[in-house]
C-alpha cells in the first residue's frame, strides 16, 4: 500500500515539475476534453464512443491527452465493423486505432481537438513543431 502512494506523488511531482495539471474525474474541462475529441472518434468508430483516460495535461489553454476509445460500459469497439475500416483510414494489422493521442487548444471558452493520431505507431506529437506550440504538456516526450 506504501508503494501505491509513493507513486501518486511521484506523478503529482512530475505534473508539477513539468507545469501541467490533470482535470479531475466529473470535472467541466475533463468533460469538455473528451467531448471534443468525441466527434472524430464517432466519425471513425461510429456512435456511441467512449474514453478511458490514460493520461490527461492541462496547461493554460493547451492539453494533451493519451485516450483508448470503447463502447460505453466498457464494451470492445469491433474495429472491422466500423466507419473507419470500411472507408480504408484505419488498419488493424499495424496497430490498435483504438489508441488515441490528443493536442487540445482552449478557443474561448471551448477546447478543441486540434491535432489526434488514431493508433499511431511512432510519437508523432514529439515533432518540433507541436513541441515549440505545445511543449507545456508534451515536454518530456520533445528533445
Amino acid at each position: 500500500m506504501r508503494w501505491i502512494y509513493s507513486m501518486i506523488l511521484i506523478v503529482i511531482g512530475a505534473a508539477q515539475a513539468w507545469g501541467w495539471t490533470e482535470p479531475e474525474r466529473g470535472s467541466d474541462t475533463r468533460a469538455a476534453l473528451m467531448d471534443a475529441m468525441r466527434p472524430h472518434a464517432e466519425w471513425v468508430f461510429c456512435a456511441p464512443v467512449q474514453f478511458v483516460v490514460r493520461d490527461l495535461r492541462v496547461s493554460g489553454e493547451y492539453g494533451f491527452a493519451m485516450l483508448s476509445a470503447q463502447r460505453p460500459g466498457g464494451g470492445a469497439i469491433h474495429v472491422p465493423s466500423t466507419p473507419g475500416f470500411a472507408r480504408g483510414t484505419i488498419d488493424t494489422v499495424i496497430s490498435d486505432p483504438t489508441q488515441i493521442e490528443v493536442l487540445y487548444r482552449l478557443s474561448g471558452q471551448t477546447w478543441v481537438a486540434v491535432h489526434f493520431g488514431m493508433g499511431s505507431t511512432d510519437v508523432w506529437f514529439s515533432w518540433t513543431p507541436y513541441c515549440d506550440e505545445y511543449g507545456a504538456v508534451i515536454a518530456d516526450y520533445c528533445k
